[in-house]
């Protein structure tokens, strides 16, 4: 099929509004200007219209000239994104590298080593999703992500690379003036069950659900990430661990009230993963990044 609108077209088009004339045009093109003149009126004629006003001494667009131009600079663009991605692809630069950061982490702390990134001038789409618990893991099994930040849990079978981030801990927290700041010694399994626990959901589609809700209870609420069960713990709704370092200002602040627990949570390792067999560079500078992180400070 022949199309009467081709990318040498809208270059010359591009040159001609951008220069002001058919000469400057041709000038930047390293053309002659017959071969503008040419390009143009071809591209007229198969388009049956005109599409710049030669009335006047400047080169300027018609109404259907400038649609012309402006939806062919999109494809300009996209063209030259489309040949960038093709040379760093053949330089072994993904186009696109997929995170999920488990809630737990600071979204801040990646932001940064993106920004950092984006520094380097690399053509590659950053995409970040959210995980809970063992989704994380499922992200990567599913191939829903290239990396997988924050994952807990037993490690997978598979050909994994994977570092251990830190182990996190967690503290016992409740609302100021909830009840169970009244009881008398550390708090237990039995006193706890009488109130709501705040469960943060996984969020695995192809792998079975995990639970952060350990102590047992006559109600639960379940809500979508960590940010979430930490507000409404702070308001009250419910009780339950919190990460400790998510928690620290709210702690130092009386936003919440850290109780001792009969039961306690023993820390739990987070890490970071991703396929053995993938070999990109924007990986592989991101799993070195990530690495330096204190993620838990």
């Amino acid at each position: 099929m022949h199309h009467a609108i081709t990318l040498e077209a809208l270059r010359v088009l591009d040159a001609i509004d951008r220069r002001g004339s058919f000469l400057a045009a041709a000038d930047a093109l390293f053309k002659v200007p017959s071969a503008l003149t040419y390009t143009v009126q071809k591209l007229e004629s198969e388009l049956g219209v005109s599409l710049f006003d030669r009335s006047r001494q400047r080169a300027q667009l018609t109404e259907a000239g400038r649609l012309v131009l402006e939806r062919g600079r999109v494809l300009l663009q996209d063209a030259q994104d489309l040949e960038e991605a093709v040379r760093q692809l053949e330089s072994g630069w993904e186009t696109t590298l997929r995170i999920a950061r488990d809630t737990v982490l600071p979204i801040t702390l990646l932001l940064e080593q993106i920004h950092q990134f984006n520094q380097l001038g690399r053509q590659v789409s950053v995409q970040v999703s959210e995980e809970v618990l063992g989704g994380g893991w499922d992200a990567l099994v599913a191939g829903r992500c290239d990396l997988t930040l924050g994952a807990s849990g037993d490690i997978p079978k598979g050909v994994f690379e994977y570092r251990l981030l830190g182990d996190m801990g967690f503290v016992f927290a409740v609302a100021p003036g909830h009840p169970l700041t009244q009881f008398n010694g550390p708090v237990d399994a039995q006193a706890i069950s009488a109130f709501p626990t705040v469960i943060a959901a996984d969020t695995s589609i192809t792998a079975p659900a995990r639970s952060s809700g350990l102590i047992a209870s006559r109600q639960s609420v379940r809500v979508a990430n960590m940010a979430a069960k930490i507000e409404a713990q702070r308001m009250g709704v419910g009780v339950g661990f919190l990460p400790r370092h998510m928690v620290k200002t709210l702690l130092a602040t009386g936003a919440l009230v850290e109780l001792e627990c009969s039961i306690p949570r023993p820390p739990m390792p987070l890490y970071m993963a991703w396929r053995k067999n993938q070999k990109g560079k924007a990986l592989a500078w991101f799993a070195d990044a990530c690495a330096k992180v204190d993620w838990l400070a």
